[in-house]
């Protein structure tokens, strides 16, 4: 793996992961074995994994969403509807092999569960998050996972890590990803687990803590 560059080590620490949970290994991590960037952001959350679990199944475009704040999905996702505020039934039921989408159906953009383990991780596999003219002519190539964790962390409080790992061809496009990509996320490592925070309170209270 490439060494961080300013932008990954701004990443980290604006993601609020501790060094511990940058080391630790994590479901997904084998899947994307020479990722050229790696981004790890964490929290923890007054509520065990049990409470949280529901809300990280239903995410996805035209699903719940990703719970961030609404300014973030104009910015970052402006076709997409408001995240969920509540939990969905009819979205509870995910298995490896389903697809998120993460985009309008004509992008053919989106994450495959590639493993999960009810109330605690749930990893996504894609190599469509490119233009699909992109793809289909062979100009770049991406290999990207999304891993949530969940890890319990004394009485009714959990530990919400996620990590995620790319590799990218040509190099131009890794590049790209560090330009654009990578600074976009320290919106995501912030809105988001503020966005599910805030989401698992509403449904029962829980206190998050940073």
């Amino acid at each position: 793996m490439a060494p961080p560059t300013p932008a990954d080590r701004l990443a980290m620490r604006w993601g609020r992961a501790a060094r511990t949970d940058r080391a630790r290994a994590l479901p997904g991590d084998d899947l994307v074995r020479d990722a050229q960037v790696v981004v790890t952001w964490a929290s923890t959350v007054g509520a065990p994994p049990e409470r949280i679990w529901p809300w990280l199944v239903q995410m996805g475009w035209h699903r719940g969403g990703w719970y961030t704040a609404r300014w973030v999905d104009r910015l970052l996702f402006p076709a997409n509807r408001p995240s969920a505020t509540r939990i969905l039934p009819e979205l509870q039921h995910l298995a490896v092999g389903d697809f998120a989408p993460d985009g309008p159906p004509e992008t053919e953009c989106g994450f495959v569960v590639a493993d999960l383990l009810v109330d605690r991780h749930l990893v996504l596999h894609s190599t469509s998050h490119l233009p699909l003219r992109w793809r289909r002519a062979g100009i770049a190539a991406v290999d990207w996972t999304w891993s949530f964790n969940l890890l319990p962390d004394g009485p009714g409080r959990t530990r919400f890590v996620c990590r995620w790992r790319l590799h990218g061809e040509p190099w131009w496009l890794v590049a790209g990803c560090r330009a654009v990509v990578v600074p976009a996320d320290l919106l995501m490592s912030t809105s988001m687990p503020h966005g599910v925070k805030s989401r698992v309170e509403q449904s029962g209270g829980a206190r998050w803590t940073a």
